[in-house]
């Protein structure tokens, strides 16, 4: 009986022992996903202030590896991209990636292309948007907002419509707002058919730009900037 006592007694103290630690384990606090990124932007901006005025870029992969320096050498931009990213992200960290900048110019999104990927409908993308621009709006109530549309790419032709549904909704609210502009970098990609858009616009995975990408990009978005007052300004 006393060994089966004590071999119960070892038991339950595995299990609590097992248990607390499990606990430890699962409490343990974890960076938010891109805090890494976050961080990156925030030593930049300390080494390097940015000044007044900026012409803000947020966004996905499609930012984040665009070379702002050679596609708009007359800008003072700003890259605050990060890939993998939704609009949902720039949400939460909208604090410590657009808020922080003052009186930029202008802000372009690039934002949608993951969001339905990982599943969101629409609608889903456009409740999205609108709470960022509403962010937007409270902290930087001047500034020109450029949409630029969802790519369509061959690697996820197959989300096209979901995407092209977002961004015509997206481009019907820009209709509403004289600081919101969509860029339709889409219709210009697609293939002489008006179908899938053509390998050349993209590096050999089938969804990001390469060189000829941009260009044609920097061709869509520069009367926009023109418009707003902002290019060469």
């Amino acid at each position: 009986m006393k060994l089966n006592s004590i071999s119960r007694l070892l038991f339950a103290s595995l299990v609590i022992g097992n248990l607390t630690f499990a606990q430890d384990q699962t409490e343990k606090p974890k960076a938010p996903k891109y805090e890494a990124d976050m961080k990156k932007f925030e030593a930049r901006d300390k080494a390097t202030p940015p000044p007044e005025g900026v012409v803000l870029f947020v966004g996905s992969s499609s930012i984040r590896m665009w070379d702002l320096e050679k596609s708009w050498p007359k800008l003072t931009a700003l890259n605050n991209g990060f890939g993998g990213s939704t609009l949902a992200d720039s949400i939460f960290h909208f604090d410590r990636h657009i808020a922080p900048y003052k009186n930029p110019k202008a802000i372009l999104i690039y934002a949608g292309d993951n969001d339905v990927s990982k599943g969101l409908n629409a609608d889903e993308v456009l409740a999205d948007f609108k709470t960022l621009l509403g962010k937007i709006k409270k902290t930087h109530p001047t500034a020109n907002v450029i949409f630029i549309a969802i790519k369509p790419s061959t690697k996820r032709w197959d989300m096209w419509p979901t995407m092209n549904d977002a961004n015509q909704k997206i481009a019907e609210l820009a209709k509403t707002d004289d600081l919101l502009q969509y860029a339709d970098i889409a219709t210009p990609t697609f293939g002489p058919d008006g179908g899938k858009p053509e390998d050349k616009w993209f590096k050999a995975d089938g969804l990001h730009l390469n060189e000829m990408g941009y260009t044609k990009w920097v061709e869509v978005i520069k009367p926009l900037l023109e418009k707003a007052g902002v290019y060469g300004k």
